[in-house]
């Protein structure tokens, strides 16, 4: 029976469940920790804190922990707690892959519709803006440092951005190789 429970809570917070994973941390909290009593909130605040340290989307991760310790304390250990944790994860992502092929069909059907080709058009702006936004607001001093109170942590940042940019941009150096040298750059010459 708690099967069926962790299905349907988490198939609700996947199709309610905007502003990605963060956003549905409260969503989880609500439905695992107050409405069902499935554990505590001291336990909540422990799988909040391995989601976000193993790979992966937070409220994937989240809710795979969830359900493997809400069938535990159901009663049921082994590969039935495992059996938990994999409902509640496939029910959380359920609604949005139900979304993305009803897109990806019309998305196909329509794609050369000029109205479609206009749209996601506009689009390309809107998600570079967002990226550079995104960008803007980790460019703080507690990670760049600044010019005036810690200049050589701000000049070797300023550098390694600029190097990587020339690297992926003009030599075409793959962005993974560029973020691995300049972490590797990043290690040798700040600390």
């Amino acid at each position: 029976m708690i099967y069926l429970y962790l299905f349907i809570t988490f198939f609700e917070i996947g199709l309610f469940g905007f502003g990605g994973g963060y956003g549905m941390l409260s969503l989880i909290q609500n439905e695992v920790v107050r409405t069902h009593g499935w554990m505590t909130m001291s336990e909540f605040t422990d799988i909040v804190a391995i989601s976000q340290m193993t790979p992966g989307p937070i409220g994937i991760n989240s809710a795979t922990y969830c359900g493997y310790t809400a069938a535990q304390h159901a009663g049921y250990d082994g590969i039935m707690a495992i059996l938990g944790s994999a409902t509640a994860t496939f029910a959380l992502v359920l609604p949005s892959l139900i979304l993305m092929i009803i897109i990806s069909r019309m998305f196909l059907k329509f794609m050369d519709n000029p109205t479609v080709k206009n749209v996601f058009l506009g689009l390309r702006p809107a998600v570079v803006g967002l990226l550079g936004a995104a960008t803007l607001m980790l460019m703080t001093p507690e990670n760049f440092g600044t010019p005036t109170t810690d200049p050589w942590r701000f000049w070797i940042s300023v550098a390694l951005f600029i190097i990587c940019f020339v690297g992926t941009k003009f030599m075409k150096i793959n962005p993974i190789r560029m973020i691995l040298y300049c972490g590797f750059a990043g290690l040798l010459l700040l600390y």
